[in-house]
């Protein structure tokens, strides 16, 4: 494992330990969705590329009436980008253009948030994460890019991220999640030229995600009782 990730990993279990040393019932979360990403800066546009969003996670109540958490996950994540066949041209090589793009982004990602729960129902949360990136391919024109790989320096091995997060309840301990996520710090500079013009310019790249997931809580009773007869 990365060094850096578990220098990070330690640091945010250090910090959620005290709430735990003080919460009575710790609430355990299993996670499966989905994201919808794309990567700001690619010159490609839209949230086309689907991903897997899957992992687990605990809620530490740290108020009295239990309607506080600090969530900590640990997540696997495939973020990137996709756009499909745009024109069909030759360059002066003869190779084949055809403005077709793929890059997939697969990390294992820390994140921590702090979640408000109204009524028992609906449930809003704000924070940050932390993504080690595993994996990486990228495509142009349908060819598979050989120069871009996890230690070629191409995109940054971690991501910072700030998190929106939704949370609404479907049955018992099941919960439907949205969120939303943006990286802090560029994840590549990537200089582009046009073929036709010879024009150059330059840009940061950022991840850009919106996920859909479902989230099964497991002791959320016994945390609302336990609150119940705090009362």
């Amino acid at each position: 494992m990365h060094k850096r990730f578990f220098h990070i990993g330690l640091i945010l279990l250090l910090v959620v330990a005290p709430f735990g040393l003080k919460a009575q019932i710790i609430k355990g979360e299993a996670v499966l969705g989905m994201n919808l990403t794309q990567v700001d800066g690619d010159e490609v546009y839209g949230f086309h590329k689907f991903g897997l969003n899957v992992g687990g996670g605990v809620l530490i109540p740290f108020d009295k009436k239990g309607k506080w958490d600090v969530s900590m996950e640990l997540l696997y994540t495939q973020k990137g980008s996709y756009q499909g066949p745009q024109y069909n041209d030759v360059d002066s090589l003869g190779n084949v253009l055809t403005g077709e793009y793929k890059l997939k982004l697969n990390y294992v990602e820390i994140p921590v948030l702090v979640m408000f729960t109204d009524k028992e129902k609906v449930s809003f949360g704000a924070g940050f994460a932390y993504g080690q990136l595993i994996g990486v391919k990228e495509w142009e024109h349908g060819n598979l890019v050989d120069s871009t790989t996890l230690n070629s320096g191409t995109y940054k091995k971690y991501d910072f991220s700030i998190l929106a997060d939704f949370r609404v309840r479907l049955w018992k301990g099941l919960k439907l999640n949205v969120r939303y996520e943006y990286s802090l710090l560029k994840i590549r500079t990537r200089q582009f030229e046009n073929l036709y013009t010879g024009d150059i310019w330059t840009r940061n790249q950022y991840n850009n995600v919106i996920t859909f997931r479902l989230i099964y809580v497991f002791n959320e009773k016994k945390s609302r009782e336990y609150f119940l007869q705090a009362e």
